[in-house]
């Protein structure tokens, strides 16, 4: 009786593995949205699209995702501020819209004034390797592609060329989820020319490629002055020991450097299914992310403001 007992135990438990394992590559490894998605809001009144462009630094032709501001086509002399989201591992140009849906996100915050209108870019952080679920992108110039240089400097252009944007660093953010938050600070940090504002979902702060790659020792090397520029958003699943331990980590290491940032923790994390649990998790505190983004710029454009009537 108690063999029998342990056999159905045995049974019982392998088959819950092998659900965790299919959910896992169901949305993971073959990049499908989880089985429980998002609620969202469908007619946002926002359009996500993709482009191309030349690039250089990569040696072949690139994609981005492209989300106007309302009214953009309508005003053809205002400028915006512009927003960088960085996918993470196994993610694409398309993955904050079709995971995410990040027009969603836009439209409740611009709806409640929480986020000035802005034009989104969701860039294609996949290095020569490409997309798979074997290895997160490398999110810097290295052996696979200047990726780095793609990002923080090539399409920071392209993207000035092409659109009306506000040229002030500060009115320029950045960031990502899991392995694209590492990515939104280790490229940022470097082109602090372009990008002021940094936020990272469920991320981390050191990389295996070594100490070169890693904000955590990085950041140490950023002069004074360079980072009272800085304004820093973080958040972390409880259920995410490791990210959590890495983001609270960074988080004290900015607070002895002076450097402005918040940091939250909320339920949930990184998984396959449940309302706080994988693109659900990203989809919800996207909401914190960009809030704060457009609290920066809120003050951005207020001082702006301030400068224009003084003359």
């Amino acid at each position: 009786m108690k063999l029998r007992f342990g056999k159905v135990l045995g049974i019982l438990a392998g088959t819950i593995a092998l659900l965790a394992a299919t959910g896992y590559w169901y949305v993971f490894i073959a990049g499908a949205p989880q089985l429980d998605p998002p609620q969202v809001e469908r007619n946002t009144g926002l359009t996500f699209q993709l482009e191309t462009f030349n690039s250089k630094a990569m040696g072949e032709v690139r994609r981005y995702g492209l989300i106007l501001p309302p009214g953009y086509t309508k005003n053809s002399v205002r400028r915006y501020p512009v927003i960088f989201l960085l996918h993470g591992g196994h993610g694409d140009a398309r993955a904050y819209q079709d995971k995410a849906a990040v027009t969603s996100v836009l439209h409740d915050l611009y709806k409640s004034g929480k986020l000035p209108p802005s034009i989104v870019i969701t860039p294609d952080g996949n290095d020569r390797r490409g997309s798979s679920p074997f290895w997160d992108s490398d999110y810097y110039d290295g052996p696979n592609g200047n990726v780095g240089t793609l990002i923080g400097s090539e399409l920071v252009q392209v993207v000035k060329s092409r659109y009306r944007t506000l040229e002030q660093p500060h009115f320029w953010a950045i960031g990502g989820q899991s392995s694209g938050g590492w990515g939104a600070f280790n490229i940022g940090l470097r082109h602090l020319n372009n990008f002021n504002i940094f936020f990272s979902s469920s991320g981390y702060f050191t990389d295996t490629s070594g100490a070169a790659n890693s904000p955590q020792l990085f950041i140490k090397q950023i002069s004074a002055t360079q980072r009272q520029q800085i304004r820093a958003f973080l958040d972390a699943g409880e259920a995410d020991r490791e990210f959590l331990d890495s983001t609270q980590q960074f988080h004290q290491t900015l607070n002895q450097l002076g450097i402005a940032n918040e940091f939250r923790v909320f339920p949930g994390g990184h998984g396959i299914v449940g309302g706080d649990f994988g693109w659900n998790y990203w989809h919800k505190h996207l909401t914190d992310q960009l809030s704060y983004v457009g609290q920066q710029f809120k003050i951005a454009l207020a001082k702006e403001n301030k400068i224009v009537k003084s003359f």
